[in-house]
């Protein structure tokens, strides 16, 4: 169960993994560095009935074994996710008294400060322990001198509890429990739980006894896996028709030109009164607000400030009186924009999450929101999240421009372009074969530029985003009007530039901007909606919905490039699907 949780989770880390199980009153400890099918070769068969493991993502101290979890001081074993950020002055204090250290991690010095504390009550001496703790944590400890117990507790890092009727199991992923449970508790942030067989009892940090919400697991197990794909990301790609098709089911209302959105907890007057709208995300996400911003400007002509989470959390954000934020995250876990959200909500901003996880941290601390219902997101690089995060995006737009100034036939018009969306994907999808070979063609150049105008300058950043995850290969995105003022000193043979060419008004200005380019021997792949030749081509019906069928042909050539690199697709070096550390 342990190995099997551990390989569902592995897309959150694949630095190093390890179990400690317990049995007979003895801890069995087995680690090892690299992904969880190498601990697999080292574990052995085993009658012990309580465990816990880990798969890391370093943050303290090189990917290896002995800076693999889970970490012992004594008779005691703790894995843990977050970062203990004084981890450096209770060392010190810890190591005067005594204690001996193998690892670099801060989460050793957190099993070694319960070992501290311990008295012969699991639960008290942990929440001794985190009573001195400054970071974040998910935490799960047990100990040889108590066999039938584990004991978890929560801060700024997603928990949730399992519960059957003789097991109870901890997880930092709802992946991890599939088909062993169907009723969890989401742990909250200070939140401590003494699990037994079968049985939890949640507490806060003074061990005052808190009411437990059991609710369902929303996720099926053929939802995270491959289903004869070769990769998760290449699945993904192609589940999009589906995803867009789910993000909008029982959402568009055809007749009346709109969107009916029951979450957002915004009366028509609040709508009405928005002043200003503040998008907040980090990487695939942010961008998915920059072309956001394009589409509700122009639907709903309130102003929009995009702003990357990391940044805006430490600044001091002018907001205006009537500003509604848009809180975009697909594990709904990031740590950066749940600080945003905290903030936000401080100020007395009405918050929107729009996030892909049911029960996640963010979902569950917003005034509203838009669930985007992609299923399950296993490989790092997000795709059809990206995808369903634009659409609810316009879901939300259209919903509010039709209560302000929206016509009804304009309406009518993004109405039946979100309904043909999930179609021109599939035939988006198509050119598979064609961005293969291309892909290949190209899968030498150590460089690429994307070039883009208009709502095609976000869909170039986020296909720049997807080629240097997955593929390593550097790559930059520009407005393609913006080559001139300095990124065409980079123009030569040896620079792959992937150039965008839509549609519209500015058609012509982008098509001189790709002649700028080719006049100075830059190597082009262009993807255009256009008649232009030597290009690869998607068809293409509306102008509020062709920049997410030209991004599925750059997901496709993201993965394709890195398959012919030979880069681990799924699982690319040094990156974590959620983020739930600073």
């Amino acid at each position: 169960m342990l190995l099997a949780g551990l390989a569902r989770m592995e897309y959150r880390g694949y630095d190093s993994a390890g179990i400690a199980t317990l049995g007979a009153g003895k801890l069995t400890i087995t680690k090892a560095k690299g992904k969880v099918a190498a601990l697999t070769q080292k574990v052995h068969a085993s009658t012990d009935v309580i465990g816990i493991g880990h798969t890391r993502w370093a943050t303290h101290g090189e990917p290896s074994e002995r800076n693999a979890h889970p970490h012992v001081a004594g008779n005691i074993a703790i894995v843990h996710n977050g970062i203990i950020e004084n981890y450096k002055e209770l060392k010190d204090e810890l190591a005067r008294k005594g204690a001996v250290f193998v690892s670099e991690t801060d989460s050793e010095v957190l099993a070694h400060l319960i070992k501290s504390h311990y008295k012969g009550d699991l639960a008290k001496s942990v929440q001794q322990a985190l009573r001195q703790v400054t970071g974040t944590f998910g935490l799960a400890v047990i100990s040889a001198d108590e066999p039938g117990k584990l004991v978890a507790a929560r801060r700024g890092s997603p928990l949730l509890i399992g519960l059957s009727q003789t097991a109870t199991f901890v997880a930092s992923d709802p992946a991890a429990l599939i088909g062993y449970v169907k009723d969890v508790i989401y742990v909250n942030d200070d939140e401590l739980a003494v699990c037994k067989p079968g049985a939890a009892d949640v507490f806060d940090f003074d061990l005052h006894p808190k009411a437990q919400a059991r609710e369902t697991l929303q996720m099926e197990l053929e939802a995270i896996q491959k289903q004869g794909y070769d990769h998760f990301l290449l699945k993904e790609i192609m589940d999009q028709p589906a995803s867009v098709e789910a993000v909008l089911r029982g959402r568009l209302l055809p007749d009346q030109g709109t969107s009916h959105l029951g979450g957002l907890n915004l009366s028509g007057d609040h709508i009405r009164a928005i002043e200003r709208i503040v998008i907040i995300g980090c990487g695939t996400a942010y961008y998915a607000g920059l072309l956001g911003k394009y589409l509700i400007e122009s639907l709903t002509h309130i102003p929009v400030d995009v702003e990357v989470a990391s940044e805006f959390r430490y600044r001091d954000p002018v907001l205006s009186k009537n500003s509604v934020a848009l809180i975009i995250s697909q594990s709904g876990e990031t740590a950066d924009t749940l600080a945003c959200v905290e903030e936000l909500k401080r100020r007395g901003v009405h918050t929107l999450g729009l996030v892909n996880v049911v029960g996640s941290t963010i979902a569950r601390t917003v005034d509203g929101g838009i669930y985007l219902h992609a299923g399950p997101e296993i490989s790092v690089a997000s795709t059809k999240a990206f995808t369903n995060q634009v659409v609810a995006q316009m879901l939300f737009a259209l919903h509010v421009a039709r209560q302000r100034d929206l016509s009804l036939a304009d309406g009518k018009k993004v109405v039946t372009a979100l309904e043909r969306l999930p179609h021109d994907i599939a035939a988006a999808l198509k050119t598979n074969t064609d961005v293969a070979v291309a892909a290949k063609k190209v899968s030498h150049f150590k460089n690429a530029i994307y070039l883009g105008r208009n709502t095609l300058f976000p869909i170039a950043l986020e296909g720049a985003l997807k080629l240097k995850e997955v593929s390593y290969v550097h790559a930059e995105a520009y407005a393609a009007g913006e080559v001139k003022h300095g990124p065409i000193a980079l123009i030569d043979p040896d620079m792959l530039v992937v150039f965008l060419l839509g549609k519209g008004l500015l058609a012509d200005k982008a098509h001189s901007n790709l002649q700028e380019i080719k006049a100075r021997g830059g190597t082009v792949l262009m993807v255009t909606d256009t008649g232009a030749e030597d290009a690869l081509h998607v068809a293409t019906h509306s102008p509020w919905t062709s920049p997410l069928v030209m991004n599925v042909v750059l997901q496709l050539l993201a993965y394709h490039i890195a398959v012919a690199c030979g880069r681990d697709v799924d699982q690319p070096r040094n990156l974590a699907k959620s983020v739930t550390v600073e």
